[in-house]
């Protein structure tokens, strides 16, 4: 009886001890730095997702035509530096 009891108040403790622990848990869309440069030819969408709660990175997202699938940008990079610069300048036009 001594023993079941036991059990009983290790298993509680262990479960307050693991629930109370933060979890690590990586939800970027990118993994690893990504690409550096992309033709522009071959890019159908781009999509820029802001660190958040779920991913402490900047993500670039590039969806290539004809379904050729999608890619992550460097945000770091000289290309996609300059590409948002001119997306910004030229949003700020209209």
């Amino acid at each position: 009886m001594k023993s079941a009891v036991a059990f009983v108040v290790v298993a509680c403790l262990l479960l307050v001890y693991v629930q109370g622990q933060r979890t690590s848990v990586n939800r970027c869309l990118c993994q690893g730095p990504g690409r550096n440069t992309i033709h522009l030819k071959h890019v159908e969408k781009i999509e820029v997702y802001p660190p958040s709660p779920s991913c402490d990175n900047m993500e670039i997202i590039v969806t290539l035509k004809n379904g050729a699938g999608k890619k992550c940008l460097n945000p770091e990079s000289n290309f996609a530096k300059n590409y948002i610069k001119r997306a910004i300048k030229k949003r700020s036009a209209h």
